[in-house]
């Protein structure tokens, strides 16, 4: 209550006297200045946080931890964008180097680009907005973590399949079947559809042929075991099938002469028999596959023709001396 004293004159005794007034008007007069004073606090708080934008002392706290939180969110979305970009280079790499070195298929689209899995695994997330930095930057993260992971067991089965690379270095269909002297045979058919010979018919043709006089010799293409020796008088005639392992397969066809049986190891360079007319054919030729992974390839993509014929020979006699079959005794080469 206020210490001031109201004064008023007293018209019969011409005083002043204290004006004394109900309690009831008093405690009227002091809950309407509490009121007014809370009111006047509400005016206040409307004017400057809704009317100017200003913000409650904890909601200004809240800001500054989710600003802070945001930011550091942005600068791991700036670190992910540098892995990105790194990882893009190593995904480049696997598929287009390491993987066509060892012959190997690339990592399919939809197992690199396959989420994480797991039912309602952004459930806790439900109440948060799609466009919102916390479910953006998780979402990345659990993406990037399986890119990594997919990338990690790529390059450890490329490892695995590395560290066999000498084997299949010998073992890959890599040289020509016949001695690369190119006064000796013509190159009458190339892998791809064409018409056939015999019924007209446009069909695919599996391999890629040699035209020669009968009795050239036929050389092994890579190491490898003689997985199948066959004679089919209406198709391939006096054929041979080589499996060098790790997915390869050759096939040696219309031959001549056989000069192993099945079951033999091979080396790269031993002569297995000689040309012929046998079968189906319309005139003495080899005819010569390549099977990888059970898919026919262009056989021209693994040979080279234009190797010295000396380099060829010395080849040769080289896997002669290395191998303990006894391989045609009477001729190496037919010059």
């Amino acid at each position: 209550m206020s210490n001031f004293k109201k004064y008023r004159l007293n018209k019969d005794t011409l005083q002043y006297e204290v004006e004394k007034k109900p309690r009831l008007v008093r405690w009227a007069c002091f809950i309407g200045m509490i009121l007014l004073t809370m009111l006047s606090a509400l005016v206040y708080f409307w004017f400057f946080f809704s009317f100017l934008g200003w913000e409650l002392p904890k909601t200004a706290v809240l800001r500054k931890i989710n600003d802070r939180w945001v930011s550091e969110m942005e600068v791991m979305n700036r670190q992910m964008d540098r892995y990105d970009e790194v990882l893009a280079g190593l995904r480049i790499r696997d598929d287009e180097i390491y993987r066509n070195i060892f012959g190997m298929n690339m990592v399919s689209p939809a197992v690199r680009n396959s989420g994480l899995g797991g039912a309602n695994r952004y459930g806790w997330m439900e109440d948060i907005r799609d466009s919102s930095p916390l479910r953006q930057t998780t979402m990345r993260l659990d993406f990037q973590t399986k890119e990594i992971y997919v990338q990690s067991k790529s390059f450890d089965d490329i490892y695995v399949l590395s560290k066999k690379a000498g084997d299949r270095a010998s073992c890959i269909p890599a040289i020509s079947p016949i001695l690369t002297d190119d006064t000796k045979y013509r190159r009458s058919s190339p892998f791809g559809y064409r018409t056939d010979p015999i019924t007209g018919v446009r069909r695919m043709h599996k391999g890629f042929d040699f035209a020669c006089p009968p009795g050239n010799p036929i050389y092994a293409t890579g190491d490898g075991k003689v997985e199948k020796v066959n004679f089919d008088i209406f198709g391939y005639g006096n054929s041979i099938v080589i499996d060098h392992g790790f997915g390869y397969e050759t096939r040696y066809a219309h031959m001549k002469d056989v000069y192993v049986v099945e079951g033999m190891k091979l080396k790269r360079g031993e002569c297995i028999g000689t040309t012929g007319n046998s079968g189906r054919s319309t005139g003495p030729h080899l005819h010569y596959e390549v099977m990888y992974m059970g898919r026919w390839v262009n056989p021209y993509n693994f040979f080279d023709l234009t190797m010295p014929v000396e380099e060829y020979e010395a080849m040769v006699r080289k896997a002669e001396a290395e191998s303990p079959n006894v391989i045609n005794p009477q001729k190496r080469f037919k010059r």
